[in-house]
Parts: structure tokens; sequence; C-alpha cells
């Protein structure tokens, strides 16, 4: 999985420069389904990597706006965003 491209992109974690996710040993369009395609194979992926909370996380703090990172869709993740705002002001 290639990193984000912006400003918020920061210095990506030793596991993801390092290729030691399970995701690198799989099709890339996998965890890139094109609309109406299911996320589930990647999800499957993910629930098995010992990254996959870390991946989520930088995913959610690069506001990584495709594909699936961390067991979770870029729909997932933007509401886990707002749910954290809202927490956040509360």
């Amino acid at each position: 999985m290639t990193a984000p491209v912006g400003d918020a992109v920061r210095h990506p974690p030793a596991w993801m420069t390092l290729g030691l996710g399970l995701c690198v040993q799989a099709d890339p369009e996998v965890f890139y389904p094109e609309r109406g395609e299911s996320t589930r194979p990647a999800k499957q992926i993910c629930a098995r990597c010992e990254h996959e909370r870390e991946c989520l996380e930088y995913a959610l703090q690069n506001r990584e706006p495709h594909g699936v990172w961390g067991g979770a869709s870029h729909r997932e993740r933007r509401q886990m965003l707002r749910d954290r705002d809202k927490a956040g002001a509360q």
C-alpha cells in the first residue's frame, strides 16, 4: 500500500516501509475495490495482520481518503473521525 500524498503525511511507520503488513502479500486492488464491490476480502486480510491497529491509526491520522486501511473502509474511517471530533468537542 502506498502512503497518502499531502501535508498530513509524516514519516511512514517502520512496519509500512519494511513491508511487514500482510497487505504487501496481496493484490493491491483488493484494498481499493470499485464502487459496489465488497471490502470483505481486504478486511479478512487486515483481521489476520499484526499491524491492523497501527495501520488504522495511520490512516485516520493522515485522513487517508481511499481504500481499506486497518480493516476499515474510507466510509467507516470518515465516521470514526466524525465520532472523534464529536467526542473532542464535548
